[in-house]
């Protein structure tokens, strides 16, 4: 009987344990190391490493390439190997949650899509949200140069839901991120601790379902070289002498056009300048945190 689990351990694990491994193999881990990460033999790491793996269709594929690349960064920016785990299943799970995999899994067990549809509520787990942006939040404090990019009004770090429905969907850092002596400093991230930088989320993914997190930090001439060195693509917005409402639909509307690195909000009265960096989530805002530190 193909129940989708077993569909997940024959047809999808192997090729996402061999995209895991060979990632953490180029980012310089030992196959010793990474056979313990994934719970799976050395043998079984060199094999996956010679590409010797069944590869599913193209748009699955894909899909499992995100998997394996957020899971990747999430193990090398040093989480649990328990929070991974639960992290790619959980992934995976929403892959049939959302219905995307219903088709192929329907394909390969011989039933219909309306029988793997109501097998998977559409109910979505906000623990794995958490764990991905507090474990990008911890690596975000280690970055030294990070204290000199919290503005004025302070930094804070987002990331929401698939298709949110309101600001209690977007996790984010109660009472934001601010420096103490030098050091950047917050509280663990919760659900609708945010407004506006939640309210952008919320806005975006009715435009850009794919952008689920953002970051602000400061603006100035330095950031301004920074972002051009890192080759980020730039919108440019001014929200001076707008309410909080409108300011989160400008910030999200420009993504109408097209889909950016960062926007510079270049403020006006009253309103500090400010870079909000955008990702797919937390862990790819974080990387783009370092190139924009990287080029100061």
């Amino acid at each position: 009987m193909r129940t989708p689990s077993v569909y997940i351990a024959e047809e999808l694990m192997p090729f996402l344990r061999a995209r895991i491994a060979e990632k953490l193999y180029r980012s310089g881990m030992k196959q010793s190391e990474i056979a313990a990460y994934l719970g799976i033999t050395q043998a079984m790491v060199s094999k996956y490493l010679a590409g010797k793996y069944k590869t599913p269709p193209g748009e699955v594929a894909r899909k499992l390439e995100e998997i394996a690349g957020d899971v990747a960064s999430f193990i090398l920016f040093g989480g649990r190997r328990e929070d991974a785990v639960i992290m790619a299943a959980r992934r995976v799970l929403e892959l049939f949650q959302n219905g995307f995999l219903c088709a192929f899994y329907a394909e390969y067990a011989g039933v219909s899509e309306d029988a793997c549809r109501s097998l998977f509520s559409s109910t979505r787990d906000r623990s794995e949200i958490l764990e991905v942006l507090n474990s990008a939040l911890n690596e975000l404090l280690k970055e030294g140069r990070f204290p000199g990019l919290i503005p004025e009004v302070r930094s804070n770090f987002a990331y929401a839901l698939p298709s949110p429905r309101g600001i209690g969907d977007v996790a984010a850092v109660p009472g934001r991120i601010t420096a103490v002596k030098g050091k950047a400093f917050a509280l663990p991230p919760e659900f609708g601790a945010s407004s506006f930088t939640a309210g952008i989320l919320v806005e975006l993914s009715r435009i850009r379902p794919e952008i689920r997190s953002v970051l602000n930090v400061r603006y100035g001439n330095d950031v301004e070289r920074a972002l051009e060195k890192a080759g980020f693509k730039v919108a440019r917005i001014k929200t001076g002498g707008l309410s909080e409402e409108e300011a989160v639909r400008a910030i999200a509307g420009v993504f109408v056009e097209d889909s950016y690195d960062a926007v510079v909000d270049e403020g006006g009265f009253g309103v500090e300048p400010l870079t909000y960096l955008f990702g797919r989530n937390p862990l790819e805002v974080v990387e783009k945190l370092k190139r924009l530190v990287g080029n100061l």
